[in-house]
């Protein structure tokens, strides 16, 4: 489990394909001391949890499933990539996020970008089977990093939901968030409790 508070931005070294079934081989710079992190550790990698199979002394090495590259961002990583990275919650930590389980739901979209007071503004589309667990003034995390969602708005006729967040100056300057453009992908996790709330009003 993670908190949404990104503590590196890792850059992506090399990109290399694995096996017959379009696996992918995923290595990442990091400021990060690799000797307290175990073989066999997980890192949210910009949102997606991955297990680390290899490390050096300011890399750590990852394999990532063709499954997975079809349901991320990650399919499109190339070297020079930055990657917001997170380590796992431990119990005793700070929450100082909100409960991130490192799964994405789905790929979105930047459809805005602009500065407004001393913040940036940015609106996300994604498919709309995921505007039930996005809620204003609820918990979303794009690309990893823990967000408070400002507004919604279902557009049923394009097939999506439309959300918006602010960005504050220091988010910017420790996620990759600060750099999006319209158009650009990104990985989105919504919220644990959403999802769970949502099924049990289904089967009740």
């Amino acid at each position: 489990m993670f908190t949404g508070i990104i503590t590196d931005i890792g850059v992506v070294r090399a990109v290399a394909p694995r096996g017959a079934a379009r696996d992918m081989r995923l290595t990442i710079a990091t400021t990060w001391p690799t000797a307290g992190i175990t073989l066999g550790a997980s890192v949210a990698c910009a949102g997606c949890c991955l297990t680390v199979v290899e490390k050096g002394p300011d890399w750590l090495a990852f394999e990532a499933s063709a499954e997975t590259l079809a349901r991320t961002t990650l399919g499109s990583w190339q070297a020079g990539t930055r990657v917001n990275l997170e380590r796992p919650l431990r119990v005793g930590d700070e929450l100082g996020g909100h409960i991130v389980a490192g799964h994405v739901d789905a790929v979105g979209r930047v459809a805005e970008c602009r500065p407004e007071g001393g913040s940036l503004r940015l609106a996300f589309d994604v498919p709309a089977t995921l505007g039930g667990y996005v809620a204003k003034k609820g918990s979303v995390a794009v690309d990893g990093v823990s967000l408070t969602v400002n507004e919604v708005d279902d557009r049923r006729a394009e097939g999506t939901t439309r959300f918006t967040v602010n960005i504050i100056p220091h988010t910017q300057a420790v996620t990759t968030l600060g750099a999006l453009a319209p158009g650009a992908a990104v990985n989105v996790e919504v919220d644990t409790l959403a999802r769970y709330v949502a099924r049990m009003q289904e089967a009740g």
